[in-house]
């Protein structure tokens, strides 16, 4: 089968299109023909090594040689153990906790990562959902605890997670104020913001305005501008962003939280059978509608990944694999 490898840590020259043997599915693993995948901000982290956290598997060089971790496809056969699946089942889900290996043919993973596909879905618009549905679901839903009529502001909103973010906090009824860059702003209005800021000509941090929650996708942002920013009880979770952030938010989130009422944490993504199933409900609910901006075979996922490493993408960069 084919796939996009990679053994080393760099660029997107790294990346090279190689006939490797095809898996055999263990005991409780689907071996799936994938049809679509989804490139994911943890792709480019994972490309480049960078930050050194995404290292832990692997310091010199990747525990992983084929990246992808957001998949749609066909199962095609299963282990003796498996039984939630059969053979011509179509399946979507976050394969990050089963080893990755989506930018390939055919994939081998354990069953509890995968979930029906939504029947009215392209593959391509399954294969969107799982990491950065997930992340805004639990984000919003789980730790930030959104509730109808809180004012929510999203920043980095024009990604995967933002997009879904978006639409999800309308859903339940809250005012979204969405931040990205300027060539995105009319896409994030027609999937229901209720107002839009260019981050390059505007500070939502330094505008006077207050939010109940935030949702920090890009973490570009001191602890302290979103701390200026929430409103006495608010919440701010952090979603992504470069390690200084992190370990930022991670040493003072919880003395802020302990000392005021603002409440200032990190999600910790869990993927799970549960919260894609959820999605799948959201979408055929017509709440979430997965946003798509570029589609690419397998054979350019390097410059799919430098795509949206680069920021531009608005929505989801989707790899096609098989028709």
């Amino acid at each position: 089968m084919k796939a996009m490898v990679y053994t080393k840590y760099g660029t997107k020259d790294v990346l090279n299109l190689v006939e490797v043997e095809k898996p055999t599915p263990k005991d409780n693993e689907v071996l799936v023909r994938v049809h679509a995948a989804s490139v994911n901000s943890w792709d480019w982290d994972l490309l480049r090594g960078k930050p050194y956290l995404v290292r832990l598997g692997g310091m010199l060089k990747p525990k992983y040689s084929i990246l992808g971790a957001d998949i749609a496809g066909i199962v095609e056969a299963v282990g003796r153990e498996v039984k939630q699946f059969h053979p011509g089942d179509e399946v979507f889900g976050d394969i990050s906790g089963s080893g990755w290996g989506g930018f390939a043919e055919y994939v081998s993973v354990r069953e509890t990562v995968l979930s029906y596909k939504p029947s009215h879905l392209t593959f391509e618009e399954a294969a969107a959902l799982p990491q950065a549905g997930v992340l805004a679901l639990q984000g919003l839903r789980d730790k930030g605890k959104i509730q109808k009529g809180q004012k929510i502001l999203v920043n980095g909103a024009g990604g995967g997670v933002g997009t879904i973010a978006v639409q999800f906090a309308k859903s339940v009824g809250a005012e979204v104020v969405a931040v990205d860059r300027r060539e995105k702003l009319d896409m994030l209005t027609s999937i229901g913001a209720d107002e839009v800021i260019d981050y390059t000509t505007k500070d939502f941090a330094k505008n006077g305005h207050k939010y109940d929650l935030i949702l920090d996708v890009v973490g570009n942002r001191t602890i302290f501008d979103y701390k200026r920013a929430l409103s006495p009880s608010g919440f701010y979770v952090m979603v992504g962003g470069s390690m200084a952030r992190i370990f930022q938010v991670m040493c003072l989130g919880p003395w802020i939280s302990m000392t005021e009422k603002k409440k200032m944490g990190i999600l910790i993504h869990k993927p799970n059978q549960h919260d894609q199933k959820e999605l799948g409900r959201l979408v055929e609910a017509g709440v979430v509608t997965p946003i798509i901006d570029k589609y690419y075979p397998l054979s350019e996922v390097a410059e799919a990944i430098q795509y949206l490493g680069e920021g531009y993408a608005k929505g989801k960069v989707m790899i096609r694999i098989l028709d």
